[in-house]
């Protein structure tokens, strides 16, 4: 193998990689829902979702910290929306 070829070789993800990118999607997906309907049934296992998946991830991490982050601020507008608005919490 000569130089060249190495370097245009990019490995494959392992399962757990994309499987902790498919949770994280999950995740950012159901903290922006709950953000509009009941923020505490929706949002806390989103995060719990988002911690596992930055938890199976290995090296690439951006995606999972994003589901946390966004997870998070999801959690905080949600609860003052719901107060705000005077809708349930649970």
């Amino acid at each position: 193998m000569s130089v060249e070829s190495e370097t245009l070789y990019e490995p494959r993800k392992r399962t757990a990689e994309t499987v902790a990118g498919y949770l994280s999607a999950l995740a950012v997906f159901t903290s922006l829902v709950g953000v509009a309907w009941h923020p505490l049934r929706l949002i806390l296992p989103a995060l719990l979702i988002a911690l596992v998946a930055s938890g199976m991830a290995g090296k690439e991490q951006r995606l999972q910290f994003v589901a946390l982050m966004i997870s998070t601020v999801c959690l905080f507008l949600g609860l003052a929306v719901a107060v705000i608005t005077n809708h349930p919490l649970w």
